[in-house]
């Protein structure tokens, strides 16, 4: 980092690292036209948008979830129905019910439901389309295709059976309720609900594919709960249309009831299923053990059994009863042991209430259930490949395993109990050995009938209790807030598109200058030549609107004049005695105004009563003579080739300027280098030190040639000359080599032709618009 000490004009020391923000409005104030044609553009656009946009409604919904992890009132009734049935399904979770809100599944029903890839469209002004919740026609798809992208269609009325229409791919009449076949869309037809309104406007369709809309109706719902501690969830819907989108919310918790009692009501469903099959075969067997009693006393002739035989009927009948419910809850622990070990219905939901009640089996079989229909739920937007269907099998796999465990002690339990009533029951048919044989028979088939009987009435007992529990299964949830849609739309937010509007047309005008500063390499600003070079700026010209070369001499009390008086000024700290006379100056390329510089320093000094010599030593490309209206027959070069030309038949006074005078260049020689580092060039600079009080040289640009280098050995002080919008900044880089060098150890710049409106330093001088407008050299 480092400071350019700048001297004159009340310029400052100024610090590259920090932003002169003064110097920024000042470089920016000149095009004030293009910020607020910018501006006024940029509002009018978001006056237009903020007119015609359609507005974005937020449409809200409440729903009140049971969840037993967290309580509620819904809790008690739904132990009270468990314990009837055991047939409501898993617990719930709210966490979960918010996930499920927000599944493919789900929104996909809503979708298909309502028809929402068709969407319908009034044409409106500038392009801003209003859609509709009741238009007045229907395109009905008869046969979508399945990779199906944004169609829209442009539709008019055309007669009372015609419509026209028009798309990228068609543009014809057809008619109402007749079949027609689009590329990539499939086949529709179209049916008019209000002719009278869809005579009178302009409509538009747009037919998206079904994922493409539930992924749009996804991102613009939203599922949450603002209370961890309650199990209300909270459902938002941003919509153009509040009537439709609250029909959407109504439609998506509508599913989502449904689906919660289709999932326990599946549980029934196999429960009942399995009794009903249960029921066919047991009533087959007790059919047959009636049948065989009806036949064996037609066959005995057996009308009544003996009072003996009445008596240890009813004295083993307890037994037989106990052990005929024993072995049916035996015969379902098989049926179901059977059922979990087979591989087909591996991913079925189990009965859970045939079995005699068990809190462990119980929980068990609820958590097999709840991962069941989990999983079921998961591959609606999965496949059976994906880990988290992987993890949900295994512990699917383990349920069951806990399952089966728990059936095989209580077989165990069950067979135990089994084998003790069979043992009572033995001891009381050994005391009916004297009953005589035909009676025993009859009991027998009497013991296996009553058996047959008890789990036929067990069953149906439990198929009915199962009905029972179905026509009671509740959701697990309830809406207590309906969808309503706010008064007034979120979107679009008029202040903060006209805040976005205004920055936007600040930011195009600014980033179409700092795109044209960046390929801009010519020197703008003062800060270009700071941030360059460390070479101090000694003197700032501006602009003329005429083309006087002249205009210290002609104009003293102009504004350029006032600047040539500050660059006098400044001299004084550069030409530290009165020794030092010898002024050089040079530039990078031809034309930016060495020898106008030259001219009118010439003059500025000269009108302080100091005698002044000006030096054309630009041998290639001479400018002053001209500029001065000086003949130039002899000059420089005939001084140095004849050694019988003398100083001062080359000195000639200047016409309209007092004290100065003009060695020209002489006839262009060929050996301009040769000549500048002669001896006689060092005699003759010495002379004119004796002679004048300044001698000003204008020498070649340093950029192309090295002739001002050589003229460094002569002089005292180096003026560089920049040109604003001329000079190129890579020719500064020349400045500071020369500066670092030591070349030329005693060196300032001057920048020349400064316009006053382009932000140069932000009032450079005197703050008046000069220059001397436009010269070749």
């Amino acid at each position: 980092m480092h400071k350019i000490n700048e001297i004159g004009n009340g310029l400052d020391v100024h610090d590259q690292s920090s932003i002169d923000y003064r110097q920024l409005f000042h470089k920016y104030l000149p095009v004030w036209p293009w910020f607020l044609t910018s501006i006024v553009f940029c509002l009018a656009i978001g006056f237009i948008y903020s007119r015609y946009a359609t507005p974005m409604y937020r449409i809200s919904a409440r729903i009140l979830v049971n969840d037993k992890e967290k309580g509620g009132g819904m809790a008690a009734a739904n132990e009270m129905l468990t314990d009837l049935g055991g047939l409501l399904g898993t617990k719930s979770s709210v966490d979960n019910e918010v996930e499920i809100l927000q599944t493919r599944y789900l929104v996909d029903k809503v979708v298909q439901d309502l028809q929402l890839n068709v969407t319908y469209y009034l044409q409106r002004e500038f392009g801003f389309d209003q859609e509709l919740h009741k238009a007045p026609f229907m395109v009905r798809m008869n046969k979508i295709e399945n990779s199906i992208d944004n169609i829209e269609l442009e539709i008019s009325q055309r007669g009372t059976n015609k419509v026209h229409v028009q798309s990228d791919e068609i543009d014809t009449v057809v008619n109402l309720r007749k079949p027609i076949h689009l590329k990539n869309l499939g086949e529709f037809e179209f049916e008019i609900l209000d002719h009278n309104v869809m005579a009178d406007e302009q409509f538009k369709v747009i037919v998206q594919s079904f994922r493409s809309k539930v992924s749009n109706l996804r991102d613009n719902l939203t599922v949450g709960i603002a209370n961890k501690q309650i199990t209300i969830i909270d459902l938002n819907l941003n919509y153009p249309v509040p009537e439709k989108g609250e029909e959407i919310l109504r439609t998506l918790i509508y599913n989502y009831v449904q689906e919660n009692l289709r999932d326990k009501n599946e549980v029934a469903d196999s429960t009942i299923a399995f009794i009903n099959r249960r029921l066919l075969i047991i009533g087959s067997e007790l059919g047959q053990a009636e049948g065989q009693i009806q036949g064996f006393k037609e066959a005995n002739k057996l009308a009544d059994m003996s009072e003996q035989a009445k008596l240890l009927v009813t004295s083993t009948g307890q037994y037989v009863n106990d052990l005929a419910k024993v072995e049916t809850q035996i015969s379902i622990v098989n049926s179901l042991l059977e059922s979990l070990r087979s591989t087909e219905g591996a991913h079925r939901v189990i009965p859970s209430a045939i079995v005699t009640p068990d809190l462990v089996f119980t929980s068990a079989i609820e958590k097999y259930n709840s991962l069941v229909l989990e999983r079921g739920r998961k591959l609606i937007g999965l496949s059976e490949s994906n880990p988290i269907i992987g993890n949900l099998d295994k512990e699917i796999v383990n349920a069951r395993i806990d399952i089966i465990s728990n059936l095989v002690s209580t077989l165990q339990g069950l067979t135990i109990t089994k084998n003790k009533l069979s043992m009572q029951v033995q001891g009381s048919e050994s005391r009916i050995k004297n009953v005589p044989e035909t009676e025993k028979n009859y009991l027998r088939l009497a013991r296996q009938q009553q058996i047959k009987q008890e789990l036929f009435i067990f069953l149906m007992q439990k198929s009915e209790e199962t009905a029972i529990s179905k026509t009671a299964n509740i959701a697990n949830s309830k809406t207590i807030d309906l969808p309503q849609a706010d008064l007034k739309p979120f979107a679009p937010k008029k202040l903060y598109i006209y805040v976005i509007a205004f920055g936007i047309g600040c930011i195009i005008p600014l980033g179409i200058l700092y795109v044209k500063e960046l390929i801009n390499d010519k020197v703008e600003s003062k800060s270009d030549i700071i941030n360059i070079t460390q070479v101090a700026i000694i003197g700032e010209i501006g602009r003329s609107l005429d083309l006087d070369n002249l205009v210290v001499a002609n104009k003293s009390r102009s504004a350029v004049s006032e600047q040539f008086r500050a660059l006098r000024t400044n001299l004084a700290y550069y030409l530290k005695s009165n020794e030092e006379k010898v002024i050089l100056l040079t530039s990078s390329v031809s034309g930016e105004g060495k020898s106008f510089i030259a001219i009118n320093l010439a003059s500025i000094l000269a009108a302080s009563g100091k005698k002044v010599c000006l030096m054309e030593l630009d041998l290639r490309k001479p400018g002053l003579s001209s500029k001065l209206n000086i003949n130039n027959p002899i000059g420089f070069s005939n001084y140095i080739i004849n050694d019988t030309t003398l100083v001062n038949d080359i000195i000639k006074p200047v016409e309209n300027i007092t004290n100065v005078s003009l060695i020209s260049a002489g006839p262009l020689p060929p050996n301009p280098a040769e000549m500048l580092i002669s001896e006689k060039t060092k005699f003759l600079i010495d002379i004119l030190k004796e002679q004048f009080d300044y001698v000003v040289i204008d020498a070649p640009p340093i950029g192309i040639i090295t002739d001002a280098q050589l003229l460094w050995n002569y002089s005292n002080l180096c003026l560089y000359i920049v040109r604003q919008d001329y000079t190129k900044k890579d020719h500064l880089r020349i400045v500071e080599e020369l500066k670092q060098s030591g070349k030329i150890n005693n060196m300032g710049i001057i920048v020349n032709d400064i316009d006053s409106k382009s932000g140069y330093g932000y009032g450079y001088g005197y703050g008046y618009g000069y220059g001397y407008g436009s010269y070749s050299n």
